[in-house]
C-alpha cells in the first residue's frame, strides 16, 4: 500500500525556483498533448490509424530535454507517465496546462527517488535545498518518489510516496449508506451528520465575490477544503480502526446536482477508506433503499415522492425500517455475498492503493 506524506515548504522565496520548474513541467505536458492531438487529427483526416504513443514513446521523444528546460530528466519521465495515465483514463487528449494568467494551472513537479536527496527536514532538488515543516509526522526512511505541489494560495508542499504494510484492523464489519441529511449511516444504526462546511462560509464567500476580493475568496475556499479534509480523515480513520470489512455503495455524484453533494466529499471519503481499511468493498447500491433487509421484498417507497418517507414498514414481513439504516444493511449484505475480486492465492499489486 502506498501512502503520501505531505509537508509544507518553509521559505516562500523558494517558490520562485519551483515556479520556474513548474513552467517547464507544463511545457512537457503540453508537448505530449500536442503529440496526442496530432495522432487524432491524422486519424480524422483518413490516414492510416497509428497507435497512441505509450509512456516509453513519449519519454523517448523528450530525451535530452532536461538540460534545455533546466529540469531533471526523471521529472520529465514522471510527467510523461502521468500524461499517459490521464489520457488512457479519458480515452482522449487531456487539457493543456496554462502557465500564466488567471486560470493558470497549479504548480506540479514530480520527482523520483534518485532525483532528490533528503537530509532531516530538507530536500535537495537540482542542487537547491528546500526546508519543510516535519511536524509530528516524521518522514520514514522508506520514502521513494513524490512531487512538489502548489495550492491556490501559492503555498508549496512536498509530497513523498511511502510504501507501508497493510494493517489489520478490528474484527467487525459495517456497511455505509452515504446521504445528504446524514453524511453517512452505518448498518449498526449510527449516523454521522453532514457538517456542510460550504454552507457555513457561503455568506462570507458571497460578500468577498461581490467586493471582487479574489485573494479573500481563495483563502475561504482553502479554509473550506481544509475543514472538509480534516473531518473526512478523522471519520475514515475511526471507521477503519474499528472494522475489518467496510462496504460502501457506489453512488454516482454526477446524477445528483445540488451543492450539498459536492460539499460532502463522497469521492474523497471513499478514497480514504480504500487505503485505510483492511478490506474495502464497493457494491452496486441500486434498490437498496426499497428492499427489505429482513425478507428481501422490494416493497419500500419508490420514486421522487418516496424520498420524503424516511421510515416505512415492510408489507410482507411487517418489520419497520429506517430508510438509511435499511440501505446500509443491504449494502453490507451485498458486499459479504459477492465474490472477492482477488483470490486468496493471488498476490495483490503492491502499487495499488486499495488492497483486498
Amino acid at each position: 500500500m502506498i501512502l503520501t506524506y505531505k509537508y509544507r515548504i518553509k521559505n516562500r522565496r523558494s517558490s520562485r525556483a519551483l515556479r520556474r520548474h513548474a513552467i517547464a513541467v507544463n511545457q512537457v505536458w503540453n508537448y505530449c498533448c500536442a503529440q496526442q492531438l496530432d495522432v487524432q487529427a491524422r486519424y480524422r483526416a483518413g490516414e492510416k490509424p497509428r497507435k497512441w504513443a505509450t509512456f516509453f514513446d513519449l519519454a523517448k521523444l523528450c530525451k535530452g530535454a532536461g538540460s534545455q528546460l533546466k529540469l531533471h530528466q526523471q521529472s520529465i519521465g514522471g510527467v510523461c507517465r502521468e500524461f499517459a495515465k490521464a489520457r488512457d483514463k479519458i480515452a482522449g487528449a487531456p487539457r493543456f496546462r496554462s502557465s500564466f494568467g488567471v486560470h493558470r494551472a497549479l504548480g506540479w513537479i514530480p520527482f523520483e527517488g534518485q532525483g532528490r536527496q533528503i537530509n532531516g527536514n530538507s530536500i535537495t532538488y537540482l542542487r537547491k535545498c528546500y526546508r519543510f515543516w516535519e511536524g509530528k509526522r516524521p518522514l520514514p526512511e522508506t520514502a521513494k518518489g513524490g512531487a512538489f505541489v502548489e495550492d491556490t494560495l501559492g503555498r508549496w508542499y512536498v509530497c513523498f510516496h511511502v510504501e507501508v504494510a497493510q494493517r489489520s484492523n478490528g474484527g467487525s464489519v459495517v456497511g455505509i449508506d452515504l446521504g445528504l441529511k446524514s453524511f453517512g449511516t452505518l448498518s449498526d444504526g449510527r449516523k454521522f451528520e453532514a457538517p456542510q462546511f460550504y454552507r457555513c462560509y457561503e455568506q462570507r464567500l458571497a460578500t468577498a465575490q461581490r467586493a471582487g476580493n479574489r485573494r479573500r475568496v481563495r483563502r475561504l475556499h482553502a479554509k473550506i477544503k481544509a475543514c472538509r479534509t480534516d473531518f473526512l480523515h478523522k471519520l475514515s480513520t475511526e471507521l477503519a480502526g474499528q472494522n475489518a470489512i467496510i462496504a460502501v455503495g457506489n453512488v454516482n455524484v454526477n446524477t445528483l446536482a445540488p451543492k450539498s453533494v459536492y460539499d460532502a466529499g463522497w469521492s474523497t471519503f471513499r478514497t480514504m477508506l480504500a487505503y485505510k481499511a483492511a478490506d474495502y468493498r464497493e457494491v452496486d447500491e441500486r434498490f437498496t433503499t426499497v428492499t427489505c433487509s429482513a425478507c428481501g421484498s422490494r416493497c419500500g417507497p419508490k420514486g421522487i415522492a418516496g424520498l420524503r418517507i424516511r421510515v416505512w414498514e415492510c408489507s410482507d414481513c411487517g418489520v419497520n425500517h429506517d430508510r438509511d439504516v435499511n440501505a446500509a444493511k443491504n449494502i453490507l449484505a451485498l458486499a459479504l455475498s459477492a465474490q472477492r475480486p482477488v483470490e486468496e492465492s493471488q498476490e495483490p499489486d503492491k502499487h495499488s492503493t486499495v488492497m483486498w
